[in-house]
């Protein structure tokens, strides 16, 4: 199963463009944003060549304009989840055994479309569906997907690659081969790139997969089905299903060929589907392959000797890009008193100036949260730190729902450590700001590494060697990915892998060959060539 006299060129990150005013990449996607806003869309479950229209639907709206329609989708019933998984079983027969080669073609084919002509496309859709601004839909669905497919295969050419040792007269071979059965990917709303690799990645190695994408991120779905179809995906490799996340995911975990999940969303849900994977593993030809990104309380911690103006800037662009919606966004922070003001002060300049509105008028660094239940959630937590006598709040504390969901960024300052913001993952643009003593650097770290279930990101910010050590030591079990002096958001793909453990996941690092190993299961194949014809061993003689 090596690569042979295939080879596959070293994966490129894809270059992020700028959408400077004036620039080409900008008027071409601001037209083609008008385009999906002022049309509509009509969303079917795609289940190996068909696109069924159940006529159960829901509406797509965008955040920032939530009595806007663009377009509605429909909604499985359990029967279809099954027709799906059918589907999936036979379509494995084909798909299983495709040369990886073949495979590979077809995902490097997306990538270039996602580059090229659909590039305006699935940037446009993203800042609808999820309301991010250009940059961030530019740093996401395009680059970061682009990103995801090439680099992947260039994993999956080198895992191929790797084989045993082979001793005089036999021959040893390690087939790497799908799971034994279907994939089931369930992919959240706030990166577009995570909704495509998560099934394709799994899809890639030579598995078949059910992907039920979040229901606040399907318009911009659509259009990686749109891709991959034209990349020439076959029909019923990927199936889509939409509708009670419950009901699908009971349904799928209940069939004996269910081989494997891969999720990113929410701890509690991931934990549930644990459980029941647990309590059904009679039912299954194998032992399923759990996979999860869930949640985060990252922080930021910086030292005495750090640059003040950098810790703001990493607590703006950390805390506040995406509406911290990021599963890495900082939203816990340590500064030392003689340094606390004058960042403070740096960050709440910054504040001050952000623009906030929809997110194709590109003056706008802030646009909303994702839906209403979001927006009412963190707009009581920024209530009761009003109310709150070990809280305040530094800046923001608005929020206005009346056409978007608008939460302003907002910063709060707590004397308490543990603080319900300190300890509780919010998922929005709410930072809690927690001075300590500088003299108490060490006893701090112990409290950063003590304060969140989570263990996804963290950063510290120091102009000391020594400390940066004591840091990256006290805090080896509290982030998966750790960052020295820089925010601690935007990993990279084939750069920083990403991923945590604790309750952030289970660290199989998404963007590195680690993850799609989790999706073979090898075959060590040992041929001898000339076999032996006598039992007797050496030792036996007299």
């Amino acid at each position: 199963m090596g690569k042979g006299f295939f080879h596959v060129p070293a994966a490129v990150n894809e270059p992020v463009k700028s959408y400077a005013p004036g620039s080409t990449e900008r008027e071409a996607v601001l037209k083609q944003y008008d385009e999906f806003f002022n049309s509509t869309v009509d969303v079917p479950l795609y289940i190996g060549s068909e696109e069924i229209k159940t006529g159960n639907t829901k509406p797509l709206s965008p955040p920032h304009d939530h009595q806007h329609i663009v377009g509605k989708y429909h909604l499985a019933e359990k029967s279809h989840v099954e027709k799906a998984i059918a589907n999936n079983l036979e379509a494995r027969k084909k798909w299983a055994a495709l040369n990886w080669e073949q495979r590979a073609a077809i995902f490097l084919k997306a990538a270039d479309l996602i580059a090229g002509p659909y590039r305006d496309k699935i940037n446009a859709a993203t800042m609808i569906a999820q309301s991010k601004n250009i940059h961030q839909a530019e740093i996401d669905s395009a680059c970061e997907l682009i990103d995801f497919l090439t680099f992947n295969v260039e994993y999956m050419s080198k895992i191929y690659d790797d084989q045993p040792e082979s001793d005089k007269g036999l021959w040893n071979r390690v087939e790497y081969r799908p799971l034994e059965g279907f994939v089931y990917a369930i992919t959240p709303f706030n990166f577009t790139a995570i909704a495509g690799n998560l099934p394709a990645s799994a899809a890639m190695m030579g598995n078949v997969v059910i992907w039920k994408p979040s229901d606040s991120q399907i318009f911009s779905a659509k259009v990686i089905v749109d891709i991959f179809k034209e990349a020439g995906l076959p029909d019923g490799v990927i199936n889509v299903v939409y509708g009670d996340p419950e009901m699908i995911t009971d349904t799928v975990l209940a069939s004996p060929d269910f081989a494997g999940i891969h999720f990113t969303g929410s701890t509690s849900v991931f934990k549930g589907i644990w459980k029941k994977i647990g309590n059904n593993i009679d039912t299954y030809k194998t032992y399923p392959r759990i996979v999860g990104e869930t949640g985060g309380k990252d922080f930021i911690i910086a030292h005495p000797s750090s640059n003040a103006k950098q810790v703001a800037t990493a607590i703006t662009r950390g805390a506040f890009e995406f509406q911290g919606q990021k599963c890495s966004a900082a939203s816990r922070v340590y500064l030392p008193k003689s340094l606390a003001d004058e960042v403070l002060a740096f960050v709440k300049t910054d504040v001050e100036s952000f623009k906030i509105g929809a997110p194709n008028n590109m003056e706008n660094f802030i646009t909303a949260v994702i839906h209403e239940g979001s927006f009412d959630k963190l707009a009581s937590y920024i209530d009761q730190a009003k109310e709150d006598k070990e809280a305040e709040i530094v800046v923001g504390g608005t929020y206005d729902k009346s056409k978007g969901y608008f939460i302003h960024p907002t910063v709060i300052r707590t004397t308490d450590p543990k603080y319900k913001t300190m300890t509780t993952e919010l998922f929005g643009p709410i930072v809690t700001i927690y001075v300590y003593e500088d003299d108490k650097w060490s006893e701090t770290l112990e409290l950063v590494d003590g304060t969140s279930e989570y263990a996804l990101t963290g950063a510290v910010f120091s102009g000391c060697r020594y400390t940066i050590e004591e840091a990256t030591t006290a805090l080896q079990n509290c982030a998966g990915n750790f960052y020295i002096n820089d925010k601690p958001t935007g990993a990279v793909v084939g750069q920083q892998p990403f991923g945590g453990a604790r309750a952030s996941g289970t660290n199989d690092k998404a963007g590195s060959s680690q993850n799609l190993l989790r999706w073979v299961s090898p075959r060590l194949i040992k041929e001898t060539f000339v076999s032996p014809e006598d039992y007797r061993y050496p030792f036996l003689g007299e």
